[in-house]
């Protein structure tokens, strides 16, 4: 979920027409263009209807809604052996659920196979598996295109089955949750920006391309601060779809994730502030045994100043640069111990 309440305001717009005047053959004219451009308009908009009731008629009944304790979001059905894919803070601590299928009226209790808060995914499993349940098609997050036209659909503010549209604004965003009971305040790197609406109780479902798959997760909207921490209108974020498929096939397998497909220095860190009390770094409180770090020479007191070429002056920014990254790449770490700058080169690890 992206909040505890919210508020339905519905408003009417009055279109107001300009009088003037006009000769009868430019009337005339006038008149003969508009039949002309209302007999040719209908057919692209028609067409562009027909896909979107083709794409909801196709993906909605794969779209649930989730019930964990007080707190209400949604999930996407995964596989014919009712897994259901979601977000981590949709699920929070609870373990079981109530499920709401797009399609029946019946609810149906599901229990967790897994979290990975990291990445804000889970998944749960339905107790009873209804005939006829339909799992969602995930498309390929890596064609995902500026421009496309986008679905979001799931349950906001507790209406379920609900569809908005919009395109895609942007990819391979770096977007730091905000923390909550449910939400570690996690960063995700290669979020997909969406302008389609992302309200309170969307998180966990499912954002389509006209092709009837599924690109990514809703996850979360903006917040503009001037807007007394409102929603921004039209800047929502979506996991895509390659890092959903990844963990929840993990999550399904064993229950845990091994593999994250996320950059890691292997490390504990604190934000290390300087004699003017001002953010100035990234402490390492600890190393991972085998680890990133330990195998380059860093060490417990270590303050990193620098990762590759960007600052680094709180734990927060460390991560989001890490989240930047891919397993594997050799980086340089900027570092001071006893007083002295050093720097070494570190091959990264998987979170």
């Amino acid at each position: 979920m992206l909040g505890a309440g919210a508020v339905i305001a519905l408003v009417g717009l009055a279109l107001t027409g300009c009088s003037g005047g006009a000769s009868s053959s430019s009337a005339a004219a006038s008149s003969s263009g508009s039949s002309a451009s209302a007999s040719a308009a209908p057919s692209g908009t028609h067409q562009l209807q027909e896909d979107y009731q083709r794409v909801i008629a196709d993906v909605l009944p794969s779209v649930v809604q989730i019930t964990a304790g007080d707190s209400l979001g949604s999930g996407i059905v995964y596989d014919n052996k009712g897994d259901i894919v979601t977000n981590a803070h949709v699920v929070g601590s609870a373990t079981t659920f109530t499920v709401t299928l797009a399609n029946s009226s019946k609810a149906f209790d599901a229990t967790l196979v897994g979290t990975f808060p990291e990445s804000d995914l889970a998944v749960i499993r339905l107790s009873d598996v209804p005939n006829g349940l339909k799992p969602a098609a995930f498309g390929d997050s890596g064609k995902v295109e500026v421009g496309q036209i986008t679905l979001a659909m799931g349950s906001p503010l507790g209406l379920s089955s609900s569809v908005t549209q919009g395109i895609v604004s942007a990819t391979g965003r770096t977007v730091t949750e905000p923390q909550s009971p449910n939400s570690p305040g996690a960063t995700i790197g290669n979020m997909v920006q969406t302008s389609a609406a992302i309200n309170p109780g969307n998180s966990g479902g499912a954002l389509v391309n006209l092709d009837s798959r599924v690109i990514g997760i809703n996850t979360l909207a903006a917040v503009d601060q001037e807007l007394n921490g409102n929603a921004a209108a039209g800047i929502g974020f979506a996991i895509p779809a390659a890092t959903v498929t990844n963990i929840a096939d993990q999550l399904i397998k064993s229950g845990t994730v091994t593999n994250s497909g996320r950059a890691a220095l292997g490390i504990t860190a604190r934000t290390y502030f300087d004699s003017d009390f001002q953010p100035a770094g990234a402490a390492i409180v600890s190393v991972v045994s085998g680890g990133a770090a330990e195998a380059a020479g860093l060490a417990a007191g270590d303050v990193i100043t620098k990762l590759g070429d960007t600052p680094i002056t709180t734990i927060g920014s460390l991560t989001t640069v890490l989240a930047t990254l891919q397993p594997g790449a050799k980086e340089a770490v900027t570092y001071q111990r006893d007083g002295q700058t050093k720097t070494v080169d570190v091959t990264l690890g998987t979170l």
